[in-house]
C-alpha cells in the first residue's frame, strides 16, 4: 500500500440552511484500501459521498483527490471514479448493452474496447441472456448489477459503493464481497458506505464511523473490538448512543397487547 494518500480531505464542512451536517471533516485514505464508512441517518454519509463524487460543490475546506483539487479540476477527479449510488435513476427503456455504451462513452472510452468490456462484464454478473432486454422488464438486483457494471467499467482508481447489495440475492453479495477484496488487491481504493455491518466487518480492512458530522472512529474492526469488546454492530449503538434497540423492539411487540 502505498504511503501517499490518495484521497485528502481537510476540515471539510457542510451546511444545508442553518444545519451543519458535516464538521471540519479531515481524512486521508490510501490506495488499496477498503474504507468502510458507516453511521446513523443524517450523519454526513452521503454528504460525504456526493462532495468526493463532485455532486456538491459548494463546501467549506480542501478535497484533493490524486492531487488535483476538487474546487479546482473536479471533471479531472471524476475521470479517476466510479460510483454506484445508493438509489439511482436508471434509463430503464435502454437495454443493459445501450446504457453502458453511454456511461462508457461518457468516460472517453473507444467504442469497440467499451463494447468488449460490456459484454464482459454481463456475463460475469449473470446478465447475458439479457443483454438487449428492456431494464423496465428488470427486477431491483438485476438494475442494481448493471449500476454496479457502470461504476467500474472505465476502470476506475477509486470506487464510491453506496450501500450497493441493494436487492442483490445470496449469490450475488458473494460475489461482490470477492470482488471488492480483488479490486483492492489490484491497487483500487474503495469507500464503501453500508449499513449492513456484518458485511463491512469482513470486506474493510479500515472502517470509519461518523456521527452528527464527526468522526468518532477510525481504524480496523479488530483494533475497534480491540478497544470495545463486542461486534460492529454493537460498538455502533454504543458509539452513536443507540443502546436501547432492545427495548425499542419490546415497545412494538407491546403495542400488539
Amino acid at each position: 500500500m502505498s504511503d501517499t494518500p490518495i484521497i485528502q480531505i481537510r476540515n471539510l464542512s457542510k451546511s444545508y440552511g442553518s444545519k451543519l451536517v458535516l464538521k471540519n471533516l479531515s481524512l486521508d485514505i490510501f490506495p488499496g484500501q477498503v474504507l468502510g464508512y458507516i453511521g446513523p441517518n443524517g450523519a454526513g454519509k452521503s454528504t460525504t459521498v456526493k462532495i468526493l463524487a463532485g455532486l456538491i460543490p459548494d463546501f467549506e475546506g480542501e478535497v484533493f483527490v490524486n492531487g488535483f483539487s476538487m474546487a479546482d479540476d473536479p471533471l479531472e477527479i471524476k475521470k479517476l471514479i466510479g460510483y454506484v449510488p445508493e438509489n439511482a435513476e436508471i434509463y430503464d427503456v435502454l437495454t443493459p448493452m445501450e446504457y453502458l455504451d453511454f456511461i462508457g462513452k461518457l468516460y472517453g472510452m473507444e467504442e469497440a474496447s467499451l463494447h468488449d468490456r460490456a459484454k464482459k462484464l454481463l456475463v460475469a454478473f449473470g446478465l447475458a441472456s439479457n443483454t438487449d432486454d428492456r431494464m423496465d422488464t428488470f427486477s431491483k438486483g438485476m438494475k442494481q448489477k448493471v449500476l454496479l457494471i457502470a461504476g467500474i467499467i472505465h476502470n476506475p482508481k477509486i470506487i464510491i459503493l453506496d450501500e450497493p447489495l441493494s436487492g442483490l440475492d445470496a449469490n450475488a453479495v458473494i460475489m461482490i464481497k470477492e470482488l471488492i477484496m480483488r479490486l483492492a488487491k489490484e491497487g483500487k481504493t474503495i469507500f464503501y458506505c453500508s449499513h449492513m455491518m456484518d458485511i463491512v466487518e469482513k470486506v474493510a480492512d479500515r472502517i470509519l464511523l461518523i456521527n452528527k458530522g464527526e468522526i468518532i472512529a477510525d481504524g480496523t474492526f479488530e483494533s475497534l473490538k480491540q478497544n470495545h469488546s463486542d461486534t460492529l454492530e454493537r460498538i455502533f449503538s454504543k458509539l452513536t448512543g443507540r443502546e436501547d434497540s432492545g427495548s425499542e423492539a419490546d415497545a412494538i411487540i407491546n403495542a400488539f397487547d
